[in-house]
């Protein structure tokens, strides 16, 4: 076993918060441990860690650097398992109260009451594997172009996926973020056509996410829209940078995009609200945000 899913073993039996990672496109998986079991929370965005922030209830972890191990590896360097993919059986219930509460969403949105939800579920399912750094081993080479994470705090338990978005990445003066929006399932050899739908919902977003920024940055650019696989599937991306007008606005531009459209809808604030009232289940940290600060 190499260094870092050493260390990651050592740290699941201790109990110690942790976070492990590989950014999209990158063949190196990060492994930040913290050296005690204190439990973190933010309180000041020009500190230097970890981040595990909630979709909308409950706290935003921190693992502060300088309390913590971290180690970085080539994925070229470790050799991961194949493993079959499980089934899953969908509970008629669930499947059922699902259909319902899509079915509310789209007559709220015939209303006008909203532009958008994005409408969530929990599926249950059995798991043949018992070791979870196999299982993140085996996300870490099914998911190459999304960022993997599995992330660990006695307050949380234990977190693992992938995600394609990016929230927001700061160097020197400049943001970047990405609008995301359409999904369709990815077919070797064929060439994606984005019907009106999802054209328009990606307008949506875009604009969105320019006029919550306008407020802290200066200089918006914007790509054209453009095709990008995540896994078995596709979406309609566009990349959007901007100049920022103050380093103390990160938090504030942080609070203004989360949670985004992709994870959420338009209006925001009352995507939010009724999407906390119909679900029938706590997100927690499903669909938040993570990563370095």
């Amino acid at each position: 076993m190499s260094n870092i899913f050493s260390k990651l073993k050592a740290q699941l039996n201790s109990g110690y918060p942790f976070a492990i990672y590989a950014k999209p496109g990158s063949n190196q998986v990060t492994g930040v441990f913290q050296a005690g079991a204190t439990t973190h929370y933010i309180d000041d965005y020009d500190a230097k860690g970890f981040i595990f922030a909630p979709f909308a209830q409950g706290n935003t972890i921190f693992i502060p650097y300088n309390e913590a191990d971290t180690i970085t590896e080539t994925l070229l360097d470790i050799a991961f398992s194949e493993q079959k993919a499980q089934d899953i059986t969908t509970d008629p219930k669930a499947k059922h109260d699902f259909e319902s509460l899509v079915n509310n969403c789209i007559s709220a949105i015939k209303r006008g009451s909203f532009e958008k939800l994005v409408a969530s579920r929990t599926e249950v399912a059995e798991n043949e594997i018992a070791n979870p750094i196999t299982v993140f081993q085996t996300l870490l080479a099914t998911y190459p172009n999304a960022f993997r994470y599995c992330f660990y705090s006695g307050e949380t338990g234990l977190w693992m996926g992938a995600t394609p978005e990016q929230l927001l990445k700061v160097e020197g003066n400049t943001v970047h973020t990405v609008a995301l929006a359409g999904t369709q399932l990815y077919n070797e050899g064929e060439t994606a056509i984005w019907q009106a739908k999802e054209k328009q919902e990606q307008q949506y977003v875009t604009g969105y996410i320019k006029h919550k920024l306008s407020a802290y940055c200066n200089d918006i650019t914007t790509t054209e829209p453009y095709t990008f696989r995540a896994g078995n599937l596709l979406h309609i991306k566009t990349d959007i940078s901007a100049t920022i007008s103050n380093h103390h606005n990160i938090n504030n531009i942080i609070g203004a995009l989360h949670p985004t459209p992709a994870v959420c809808g338009l209006p925001k604030d009352a995507a939010k609200d009724f999407l906390l009232q119909n679900e029938g289940y706590n997100r927690e940290y499903y669909s938040g945000y993570l990563g370095e600060l």
